[in-house]
């Protein structure tokens, strides 16, 4: 099996932006997700979007010329995605419940299904915030457009058109958007 051209393209370029973005900690939780990325994993095709989604076009028009290749390469796959809220969120949340949407790129349930680690990316609508939350890997974030994250250890910080965002093994984080879309890519080594 070999993979589409848009997914080479996408891992290409995010293998470029991961290594020109981070340093120190952040650079080596990219390396090791950039060492898995020449196996593939089992593809899973299927496409479901969620009414978020339609603020995706609008946040990749918004992409900076930093972040430029990643921004192209993501839009030319983004429509093979399928979209869901976080498992966690209620519809008695009204805010969060109607303003975000993840997709599993590589991982479990993704274009490529598999357990060594997870690419994914999250949308949000103007003036949500993602519920604080954590988990055992370790995390690494690129932005596509002006957002802020948060975890335990920092306060609310944007790391602008071509810095990083990570957040250690197991420490509470969140993220939220500001006065336009929020679009995010998240990488984590299992």
């Amino acid at each position: 099996m070999t993979r589409s051209p848009e997914m080479a393209a996408f891992l290409d370029a995010s293998r470029d932006a991961l290594r020109s973005s981070c340093t120190g900690a952040p650079l080596a939780a990219a390396e090791r997700v950039i060492s898995r990325l020449s196996y593939m994993g089992v593809a899973r095709p299927g496409v479901d979007r969620l009414p978020v989604c339609d603020w995706i076009a609008s946040a990749l028009s918004r992409v900076q010329p930093e972040r430029a290749p990643l921004g192209r390469a993501f839009g030319a796959l983004e429509g093979q995605l399928r979209w869901r809220r976080r498992a966690s969120a209620s519809e008695s949340e009204h805010p969060f419940w109607n303003g975000h949407a993840n997709a599993v790129i590589l991982g479990p349930g993704g274009l490529e299904d598999r357990l060594d680690l997870w690419i994914g990316a999250t949308v949000m609508a103007p003036g949500v915030r993602y519920v604080d939350h954590d988990h055992a890997p370790e995390e690494v974030y690129l932005s596509l457009t002006p957002g802020e994250w948060w975890n335990s250890a920092m306060d609310w910080t944007d790391p602008g058109p071509a810095g990083c965002i990570y957040n250690p093994p197991g420490i509470a984080h969140a993220m939220r958007s500001g006065d336009g879309p929020f679009l995010a890519l998240w990488y984590l080594p299992l």
